[in-house]
């Protein structure tokens, strides 16, 4: 076993976001954003127009594909340091920034759709916390309205599951360790990181969730119903599924 102890409220420490902004958001993903914003529209059918939140939008890589889209976007997050690049980042178009701890943001019967990308869900020591924001993002969607979330599944973490692996990131040298609690109750990862001769360390924890578990907690929060994907493009979520992507509706 790992010894390992990451802070309970590491995801509400602005050095955390900071040290891990190469690593979570590196060319890559950025560029990632547009096929999957294209994946996101044919999943749920939004017309263009739609009132889309983004819950968690860090950077804003989504939320900017989606107004070039048409798309009239609402984007929230804690950190004030993404949400001021994600402001540079966009230019001109029209998304409207908020900076607000995910569990209060609530806007009664305001969107048709609501995205929370990039397994950020699952980081508070509350699982109340965890329906709490289920329950307001409930709220902030018109009827039939959907919620669509992409995170780490029991089931994948299971199947792919390593203690700890090395990776050459564009010359930053990244250690990731990781220790399941009891239970599969949640992953606890401690990366190092080697970049330009400095060495830091960030640790953090998020809750699993099963398919069965996550649909009876989005029962409990409201959603008539849900439907699981291997892929944010249709696939089954199945023993090939790269991540859960649940789609609910109001």
């Amino acid at each position: 076993m790992i010894p390992m102890e990451v802070r309970r409220d590491w995801h509400e420490d602005e050095r955390f976001w900071e040290l891990a902004e190469p690593t979570f958001f590196d060319d890559l993903r950025i560029h990632s954003a547009l096929p999957e914003v294209e994946d996101l529209i044919r999943l749920t059918q939004v017309s263009e127009g739609a009132r889309v939140l983004d819950l968690c939008c860090g950077p804003g890589r989504h939320s900017i594909e989606l107004a070039r889209k048409g798309m009239r976007v609402t984007a929230v997050d804690r950190t004030a340091r993404y949400l001021d690049k994600a402001r540079s980042r966009a230019g001109s178009l029209d998304i409207e920034w908020v900076l607000e701890d995910a569990r209060r943001f609530v806007r009664p019967g305001c969107f048709d759709l609501a995205i929370n990308m990039f397994t950020s869900f699952g980081y508070f020591e509350d699982p109340g916390d965890d329906l709490r924001l289920l329950a307001n993002v409930r709220e902030s969607l018109r009827p039939g309205g959907k919620l669509v979330m992409q995170v780490t599944g029991k089931e994948v973490v299971a199947r792919g599951f390593s203690e700890r692996t090395w990776e050459d990131r564009d010359g930053c040298l990244l250690l990731e360790e990781r220790r399941l609690h009891p239970n599969f109750e949640a992953i606890e990862n401690r990366w190092t990181l080697i970049r330009d001769g400095e060495r830091h360390e960030i640790g953090f924890v998020v809750r699993l969730y099963a398919a069965t578990e996550m649909l009876a907690i989005m029962t409990q929060a409201g959603f008539s119903g849900a439907k699981f994907y291997g892929t944010l493009s249709g696939l089954p979520y199945d023993h090939t599924a790269r991540r859960m992507v649940v789609v609910a509706v109001r």
